[in-house]
């Protein structure tokens, strides 16, 4: 097969935990030809969508891990699988990269995630269509609604939602200490919309990574653990990230979603729960394969480049 990787720079990979990295080396390792264009690299041209795309040939170090041969117009189409592994900020830009997927999917590419899936599946927002998995949640620009929120609550969560990374979450104690800083900040003086959450005292014990791979569920979730005074777990918020099975509250969470997802077109998704709660629907480029492979075993990207396979 020929699996054209959408990415950001290549340079910026940290080989040795990055899940786009483990997807290609498992490609490689099976003999497909693995390609890599970047946002800035996609045209229309003629009606045709086209990418300045580079063959990758891995070299098995770690500094320099990838070989590039000389950059080529292809069209998409003539991939056997284009992957979406563009990182957020979900903007504008983000969308137009959707858009063009979207037609080169028309022209015959076959696109994981399915663009229009991405575009409709916000990772904040995507929770309110499954409610009985969530925490007490309001979203709003409404400074009175967030203040009410808070009385009612008392210990609340809230966050933007085009965030990632545990960018801009803020956490809103009983006193209400900043709460009308953070909502002025946060709404940008009621401009812009955000979540409140009421806050799950069981994140001490981490933020559950759990992946949904082609409608199945992988058996093993990624904890990732707040350090220190930090409420955030996420990985690139300093959590610590440590592998364990799928509780029975877990597994039930991934196999109600699992099914409806991948039947959208959402081939990868990665679900975030806090204790007994979905926070997150994660569908843009979610992580966590190498460091559950490391300390499982469990080969999470075989079963990605399975699924990829299959659906051929």
């Amino acid at each position: 097969m020929k699996i054209a990787f959408l990415v950001d720079p290549l340079s910026g990979f940290k080989i040795y935990k990055d899940s786009t990295f483990a997807m290609m080396a498992e490609a490689h390792k099976r003999g497909h030809s693995i390609y890599a264009f970047e946002q800035k690299d996609m045209a229309i041209h003629s009606g045709t969508v086209t990418a300045d795309v580079a063959r990758i040939v891995l070299t098995g170090e770690q500094k320099n891990w990838y070989r590039s041969e000389p950059t080529q117009a292809m069209e998409l189409q003539k991939f056997d699988a284009i992957i979406l592994r563009k990182d957020p900020p979900f903007d504008m830009e983000y969308i137009y990269v959707t858009y063009l997927l979207e037609l080169a999917q028309a022209q015959g590419a076959r696109v994981f995630n399915k663009p229009q899936a991405v575009r409709s599946h916000n990772e904040k927002l995507t929770i309110a269509q499954f409610p009985q998995f969530i925490t007490p949640t309001l979203v709003t620009s409404s400074t009175d609604r967030l203040r009410a929120f808070h009385r009612e609550h008392k210990i609340i969560i809230l966050k933007p939602l085009d965030g990632m990374g545990g960018t801009g979450v803020f956490k809103v104690n009983e006193d209400g200490m900043n709460l009308g800083s953070i909502i002025e900040t946060l709404t940008d003086n009621g401009a812009r919309t955000i979540m409140a959450q009421r806050y799950i005292p069981e994140i001490v014990a981490g933020d559950k990574r759990i992946l949904l791979i082609g409608g199945a569920v992988v058996p093993y979730c990624l904890a990732r653990i707040p350090q220190g005074d930090e409420i955030r777990g996420n990985l690139a918020a300093g959590g610590n990230g440590v592998a364990q099975p799928l509780s029975s509250r877990d597994m039930e969470i991934a196999s109600a979603l699992a099914p409806t997802l991948a039947e959208r077109g959402l081939l990868l998704v990665g679900l975030d729960v806090i204790g007994n709660y979905l926070t997150e629907v994660n569908v843009t480029s979610p992580t966590c394969f190498q460091e559950i492979a490391q300390q499982t075993g469990f080969d999470v990207a075989g079963m990605f480049i399975d699924a990829i396979e299959n659906s051929h």
